[in-house]
């Protein structure tokens, strides 16, 4: 549950000292609050709330606040540091000194229990002092006791926004919500989730505060801004430029800042650089169609579309793809293509890591939001290569978003419902799982239709040397006529009877009849061949095409889980800050500034659930369109053929094949040794999200926390010792 820090219950075992407090604090053990009455007794003796206490008389007499310099923490995970780099080695659980949080990216400078002193990641441990602070709005001031050192006599007691709960000391049948709220202070436990590296629960729990925005603005407003024309058109690299104000609409739905457009990726090249080797460079071209208006006139010829074309490296779209996840952690991104060094420059690898990046880059610009990134239009626009050169560190070095993302996300209020986003998310989820186990299934069957229409080029191949064997008297595959003697086998065809002088299927000399149907047969037997090339050509290109696409559409469940993660821990967390927000509290305008920011959240995640839906449509519709786009194309090139070989039987063409003899067909030679035997079909490169025997890390560390919350998996039955042990 992601609340602000509470108050302490008087229940718990843990002394709640005010800051006008001068009490000393107990060196005992912390009590967890079973053993109530000790807790109360423990510490009452040490902090005596008797009338003989003084309290200050002047108000403006406080106590000044205490720097601390060192923090005590303890370890979340074990971390094996690298001595080389003055890392600490700790395992979870170890108690450790934070001498200094912040060292730079993530970093912090601690004390381990043992004296060693090293960095260690922040993220790995956590605070133990501010486990036992309260808001400053709940503190109050000490009333004197009018009676003696019992419970009942407690100052807390006397408050009426806050009273004594009674405490079950029974059996602990539910303790990580309350684990996660006191150790984590509201955090999850799972550090991997989507929900923790968006940047949306430290959204939910502490929002953002723009460096550069006024001081006196409170939480997540639209951003005014002074900047001048040519900043407001200039997409500015410190993330504060329009760029990275995101909007929604009623839906909830991504509003487009900027029209949809084509990209091309083409004319792969070798190129050799004296420091980096051989690498290939592709030509990626954006199409930006004009737009028409009421005065568009169809006499008119259109105008053709903008071509923007630039030389880029694969490792230019990893910087891209860098970038782009580090300033938009809140959609979701294709996963780039693996990097490949075996066989890099070969033809067929070239052409698929086109495919490939063609089909990435078309995804990164479909989306609203992620085509309108900086780092996008200069990717796209940079022409000059010393410019982009100079662009590419400057996209690397810049922040990772994190909240800030969400804090600059836009839409109308009440856009969202709670009970409407908790079904949601449940219809997505289960309907994207079923999506990819379907389209993974119609993968498996497009490969054996791809080599079924290679064994059918086989066939019709086949049967066109069997055709022009059998009007030639040649025997197929070297291998002996039937019914023909040793020595005739020696004898030239034209001799012994098989064909005349003229090359005719016949017996007798200058028989026009023959010869005109051994032309015509020969004809059917050369379209046969012709046929057979289209069935492999087909099979090798176009359905490799229609495959590869299908690879892309084929994971959405892994490609959204973050979202999904995301949406769903934010709907938990908005409803655990509406049944707090019930209590009237101090700490009622913390809870409505918390459930303003988990609506913020919940809008961008069905944003991107309504993205899905629209790129879904427009996938599969391209999918099938060009699919059957090319089977009609392939048949009616398979139909032409078989049509002009069957006009070849009819007057008059049948009737001028006698006016000259029969010249031997260009596949005769292959009779002896027919090919038969092509090469295996090229296959889609695996996809990322493709499985693998290897697991990821992450993803198994991921699965094993989930099972530890309790949170079921989709598709995942049985006990995780047991999927260890299966993996």
């Amino acid at each position: 549950m992601a609340t602000l820090p509470r108050a302490i219950e008087p229940t718990s075992g843990s002394s709640i000292i005010s800051g006008n407090d001068a009490c000393p604090r107990s060196d005992a053990p912390f009590d967890a609050g079973i053993n109530s009455s000790g807790a109360w007794t423990e510490h009452l003796e040490c902090c005596s709330l008797s009338d003989d206490e003084l309290e200050p008389t002047d108000g403006h007499h406080e106590l000044q606040p205490i720097e601390e310099i060192v923090k005590p923490a303890r370890a979340l995970y074990d971390f094996e540091g690298k001595a080389e780099f003055k890392e600490l080695t700790v395992e979870a659980g170890d108690e450790l000194n934070i001498l200094k949080e912040e060292v730079g990216d993530g970093w912090s400078l601690v004390r381990a229990s043992s004296g060693e002193i090293g960095l260690l990641p922040q993220t790995y441990y956590t605070c133990t002092t501010s486990f036992l602070s309260v808001p400053l709005a709940v503190h109050g001031r000490k009333q004197p006791s009018t009676s003696t050192i019992t419970p009942q006599a407690c100052p807390q007691e006397q408050s009426k926004s806050l009273s004594i709960v009674p405490q079950d000391t029974g059996e602990w049948t539910n303790p990580l919500p309350s684990f996660r709220q006191s150790l984590l202070r509201g955090k999850s436990l799972n550090r991997f989730s989507g929900f923790v590296t968006s940047g949306a629960e430290e959204w939910v729990l502490e929002g953002h505060v723009d460096p550069v925005a006024s001081s006196s603005s409170i939480s997540h407003q639209r951003i005014s801004t002074e900047d001048s024309i040519n900043d407001d058109n200039r997409l500015s690299r410190l993330g504060l430029g329009e760029a990275d104000r995101h909007y929604i609409d009623a839906g909830p739905t991504w509003q487009p800042k900027v029209p949809k457009f084509r990209v091309l990726v083409h004319s792969p090249s070798k190129r050799t650089s004296g420091l980096s080797g051989a690498y290939t460079v592709y030509s990626v071209t954006s199409l930006f169609s004009s737009t028409t208006d009421e005065s568009y006139d169809s006499c008119i010829p259109p105008i053709p579309p903008t071509r923007i074309t630039v030389q880029r490296r694969f490792s230019h779209f990893i910087v891209l793809h860098t970038s782009l996840t580090r300033r938009l952690p809140g959609i979701a991104l294709p996963p780039l293509p693996e990097k490949q060094y075996a066989g890099r420059f070969s033809a067929d690898f070239v052409e698929a890591r086109r495919g490939e990046l063609e089909r990435y880059i078309g995804c990164i610009v479909k989306h609203p939001v992620a085509r309108y990134a900086e780092v996008v239009t200069s990717f796209l626009g940079c022409e000059s290569d010393v410019e982009w050169k100079r662009l590419m560190p400057q996209f690397l070095s810049m922040p990772a978003a994190g909240p800030s993302f969400f804090a600059h996300v836009f839409h109308p209020a009440f856009n969202v419902d709670v009970d409407d986003a908790t079904e949601a998310i449940v219809r997505f989820s289960r309907h994207t799982l079923v999506v990819g186990k379907g389209t993974q299934s119609l993968r498996n069957i497009f490969g054996r239709i791809r080599e079924v229409r290679l064994e059918m080029s086989k066939a019709e191949r086949l049967l066109s040397y069997s055709l022009l064997s059998l009007i030639t008297s040649t025997p197929l595959s070297s291998a002996p006529l039937t019914g023909i003697n040793k020595d005739a086998e020696d004898t030239p065809p034209q001799r012994n009877g098989l064909l005349n002088e003229e090359g005719a299927w016949c017996w007798r000399e200058s028989c026009q009849d023959c010869l005109r149907l051994t032309k015509a047969m020969q004809k059917t037997s050369d379209s046969l061949q012709i046929v057979a090339d289209l069935y492999e050509d087909h099979a090798r290109r176009t359905q490799l095409a229609t495959h590869e696409a299908l690879k892309n559409v084929a994971h959405p469940y892994q490609l959204y889980e973050g979202i999904i993660e995301t949406h769903q821990s934010t709907v938990s967390r908005y409803k655990d800050t509406l049944k707090s927000g019930k209590v009237r509290t101090l700490a009622t305008f913390s809870n409505d500034e918390m459930t303003a920011r988990c609506e913020t959240v919940l809008n961008t995640t069905m944003a991107e659930m309504d993205t899905y839906h629209d790129q879904k449509v427009e996938n599969f519709s391209t999918i099938m369109k060009e699919h059957l786009d090319g089977e009609i194309n392939f048949y009616e090139q398979v139909l032409h053929k078989l049509k002009a070989a069957r006009r070849t039987f009819d007057a008059p063409r049948f009737d001028e094949l006698s006016r000259s003899p029969r010249q031997p067909s260009r596949y005769e030679r292959d009779l002896e040794a027919p090919k038969l035997n092509p090469p295996p079909l090229p296959q889609p490169c695996p996809h990322v999200y493709d499985s693998a025997p290897m697991r990821p890390v992450n993803t198994v560390i991921h699965e094993g926390i989930g099972a530890l919350m309790g949170k079921s998996q989709p598709g995942r039955k049985g006990s995780l010792l047991r999927r260890m042990w299966a993996e």
